[in-house]
């Protein structure tokens, strides 16, 4: 006996088809056109406002924003880069991969992927350098907007990976980060030295500042815990420098006698 079919069923399941495409090609749309302003949104909550991108324009694929660093979501104390961030970010079959060109800090492109992990993210750097104004810190709050530090930060990266997993994050390969001709509000001294805070990655990520030259004398030593930095240092001035590095020394930390003894975590 020959089947019939109910042609109220099959427009039904037609209906439900066309819906169902309906949903993929806007989900698609989505994918492809979501505006920048969505990716500038999802950073400043991700870093509680202390990264930013304003005025973007374009997608989340490829657009442009300036860069502000902030003292946090509502702070009084920004900072923006000169110039403007253009970025293009590639899928790929195991995350995105990243491309930062940023004219002001880095002569050549910022290159990194990104990686979803159980509960987290990974973030792997491509080797190279960059160079940013010293004052970009006093963005990030206390205590870099009491010091109001100048000069010039040269950042290099090998190997440099960056995971979170919930609110642990773990360090591989090294960073370092050359700190040239810097200065303060709080000293008449111009620049006050040069400095060198090396990071190693590992199990234990360890941390070691020392200084290149200058007056301000800076040594210390520290250690990355997955969630926070132990760090213990002391800073001191060279002979002859001890009065104009006075007002410095009792503000960055615990004075004793002709040091100042800084910790942190």
């Amino acid at each position: 006996m020959a089947t019939r079919h109910d042609p109220s069923a099959r427009a039904t399941t037609g209906r439900g088809w066309a819906l169902l495409g309906l949903i993929l090609g806007v989900l698609l749309a989505l994918s492809l056109y979501a505006p920048a302003r969505w990716l500038a949104a999802g950073l400043a909550r991700w870093s509680d406002g202390h990264l930013q991108l304003v005025n973007a324009r374009g997608t989340i694929w490829e657009g442009t924003a300036g860069v502000v660093f902030a003292s946090g979501a509502g702070g009084v104390e920004s900072i923006s880069l000169p110039g403007a961030l253009s970025w293009t970010l590639r899928p790929r079959w195991d995350g995105v991969a990243a491309t930062l060109r940023i004219p002001c800090c880095a002569p050549r492109p910022l290159q990194l992927n990104a990686r979803p992990r159980p509960g987290g993210l990974q973030l792997t750097w491509q080797d190279g350098q960059s160079r940013w104004p010293a004052a970009l810190l006093a963005g990030f709050g206390a205590p870099w907007n009491t010091l109001k530090p100048e000069g010039v930060l040269d950042l290099s990266m090998q190997g440099f990976t960056m995971q979170w997993s919930g609110p642990v994050l773990r360090l591989t390969g090294r960073a370092t980060l050359d700190a040239t001709d810097i200065s303060s509000s709080l000293s008449t001294l111009r620049p006050m030295g040069s400095y060198r805070i090396a990071l190693e990655g590992g199990p234990q990520p360890t941390l070691l500042l020392t200084t290149r030259e200058g007056s301000l004398q800076l040594n210390g030593s520290g250690r990355w815990t997955g969630r926070a930095l132990r760090f213990d240092g002391e800073a001191s001035a060279a002979p002859g420098r001890e009065d104009a590095l006075s007002n410095l020394l009792n503000i960055i930390g615990r004075r004793e006698g002709a040091r100042s003894i800084i910790t942190l975590g």
